[in-house]
């Protein structure tokens, strides 16, 4: 019997985000090296939106948002870890839209 396949839509003000992988080792801005292992406090994070409830507003699929991932759930689909989080969790965007923009560019 053939497997079905359910495709996952996100409800009400909820955003399914996949984290962008941690690119390891940092330099500060004097030019000191960071190791990925340094506890920072309180560090935000950034991801990308694969999935968007009815309810959301300014949040758009393919978005990079920045939020704090240790007050998220996470869900696992097919081996990949995604968080779920309401829109008002998440502090930023970073879109080729600039209608709000802040002049700074990842």
């Amino acid at each position: 019997m053939p497997e079905l396949k359910l495709e996952i839509q996100m409800l009400h003000d909820r955003v399914l985000v996949r984290l962008t992988p941690e690119e390891g080792e940092r330099r500060s801005t004097g030019g000191i090296v960071i190791p990925a292992t340094a506890q920072v406090a309180k560090r935000l994070a950034w991801g990308d939106v694969v999935g968007a409830g009815t309810g959301v507003r300014t949040v758009k699929v393919g978005d990079r948002v920045l939020f704090n991932p240790e007050d998220q759930f996470e869900v696992e689909v097919h081996g990949q870890a995604y968080l779920v989080m309401r829109e008002r969790d998440v502090h930023a965007i970073a879109s080729e839209r600039t209608e709000h923009g802040t002049g700074l560019y990842l």
